[in-house]
């Protein structure tokens, strides 16, 4: 999921004048963005981690299925989309009452109960993707390690490396980072983001083509991996996690309504939104083929789960530190940008089930010499320290990166892309039961539970057949 989430609030400005100049019709200052921010926003928020695994993905379906089936996603993706821009502003697309977030979208049309549901996966999806970013941050620090003792010590010396410090340094960044409110706002953030992403996407794709160049040959075959390297059940296994590390490239649907909520208008915020989309999935969906596509013809069946780190590639070893270094400033960042918003939330509800309380509701003010005071509440403190040491332990008890992210991919993918959406753009559009437009999109939409089932099933088998051969805590590459 893709990976940059941001918030983007409005401002509350005391000389509320809804519809003058300086203000939109809610009363916050006037939005500003353009079909060229939104693409950007989403393009950022889509190109993350899960660029690398999409070789390995093609690598398990082969060159007719690899293509076909991100190819599918993406259709599917910006057509669900265009569904869910349709229900930013309740009642009339153009005046109606705005909805600032995917959970107030979903209060508008579905109310009570799947508010809840909701909820529920949103949150526990940010959780995994803690634990999904631990283990891929983890692996690129590691892989910096081995590509330097590879380039000292020739490329067949064993090169062993423990991943469990890397995690615990990452887990300690990432306690001191947390104590920062707010920090997913900070406005730079999203342009390190944006800068590291297309950073080692680029060097990924970049040594994929010169491979291909190199050895003159393309790799692969038309059915994927091929029965011997793997038993028959592996590779059907292995083709469902596969879609769900594809569907994990493209989960932005959490995100598409604050991305909306900066757009300007005239013209209606759906029409921008309905052209940025397609703008951002074409421009990602070209991407990945490439990625996925030059990785597995570098490769073939030998394609690594993570195509900067399984050294498939070598040298030249600077140029893999770079983009390793890469990921793991980008996951620091990234980390917060999807965990604020739960802490806020644990937050919120802590202080509204119990005011009284010192301990949750308390700010110490702590002077620091040339900055401004900083307002330690000591829940705060203990609960995000808590969380982060959680999501650390996790991930070292099983740091398997692309079942982690099938398991990601399956589970947001159809709730929150492609269920949600249809449920609420058929309340809004008051599309009658049993009418043809409602037969297709209940089909539509079990055909990706379907889909979805296969990828969490064929993503727990592969987490259970890695934990057959290993020993927790134990990792090392």
């Amino acid at each position: 999921m893709g990976e940059n989430k941001h918030q983007f609030q409005g401002f509350d400005v005391s000389l509320n004048v809804p519809g003058s100049k300086c203000f939109d019709d809610d009363g916050r200052l006037k939005r500003t963005g353009t079909v060229w921010t939104a693409s950007a926003h989403i393009i950022t928020a889509v190109i993350g981690s899960g660029v690398l695994s999409l070789a390995w993905a093609t690598a398990q379906l082969g060159w007719i299925a690899g293509p076909t089936v991100m190819f599918l996603f993406s259709f599917v993706t910006y057509y669900t989309s265009t569904l869910l821009a349709a229900c930013y502003r309740s009642g009339d697309p153009d005046s109606g009452e705005r909805n600032y977030t995917y959970m107030d979208a979903v209060r508008a049309n579905l109310g009570g109960f799947q508010v809840k549901i909701c909820g529920a996966i949103q949150y526990l999806n940010l959780f995994g993707v803690a634990i999904g970013y631990t283990i891929a941050s983890s692996i690129s620090m590691m892989a910096i390690k081995r590509s330097n003792c590879f380039h000292s010590k020739g490329d067949n010396s064993p090169c062993i490396v423990s991943s469990n410090p890397y995690m615990i340094a990452f887990g300690v960044m990432e306690i001191i980072f947390s104590q920062i409110p707010d920090f997913d706002q900070i406005w730079w953030l999203s342009i390190v983001a944006a800068v590291m992403s297309f950073t080692y996407s680029s060097v990924g794709l970049g040594l994929g083509i010169a491979k291909v160049a190199e050895t003159g040959k393309i790799r692969g075959s038309l059915t994927g991996i091929s029965i011997g390297y793997v038993t028959p059940m592996e590779k059907i296994w292995r083709s469902f996690q596969a879609l769900g590390a594809i569907a994990f490239a493209y989960s932005y649907s959490l995100i598409l309504i604050e991305i909306q909520n900066t757009v300007k208008s005239p013209p209606s915020e759906y029409k921008t939104m309905k052209k940025a989309t397609l703008l951002s999935v074409v421009v990602t969906t070209l991407f990945y083929m490439f990625c996925g596509c030059f990785g597995y013809a570098a490769f073939g069946d030998l394609s690594p789960g993570n195509l900067l780190t399984g050294f498939g590639f070598f040298n030249p070893y600077w140029l893999l530190d770079i983009a390793n270094a890469a990921i793991v400033i980008h996951l620091v960042g990234a980390y917060q940008v999807y965990c604020q918003p739960l802490f806020a939330f644990v937050e919120k509800t802590a202080s509204k089930q119990f005011p009284d309380s010192k301990f949750i509701t308390k700010e110490v003010e702590i002077p620091i010499p040339g900055f401004k005071s900083f307002k330690l509440n000591l829940f705060r403190l203990v609960w995000r320290t808590v969380f982060v040491i959680i999501t650390t332990i996790i991930s070292m008890l099983m740091p398997f990166f692309n079942d982690i992210v099938g398991i990601l991919g399956a589970f947001g993918f159809w709730p929150l892309t492609v269920y949600f959406p249809v449920e609420m753009y058929m309340v809004q559009k008051k599309i009658p039961k049993w009418s043809p437009r409602w037969i297709c999109l209940q089909t539509l939409s079990l055909a990706c539970l379907v889909i979805s089932v296969a990828a969490a099933a064929g993503s727990f088998a592969g987490v259970a057949s890695d934990l057959k051969v290993y020993k927790p805590f134990k990792t090392s590459y």
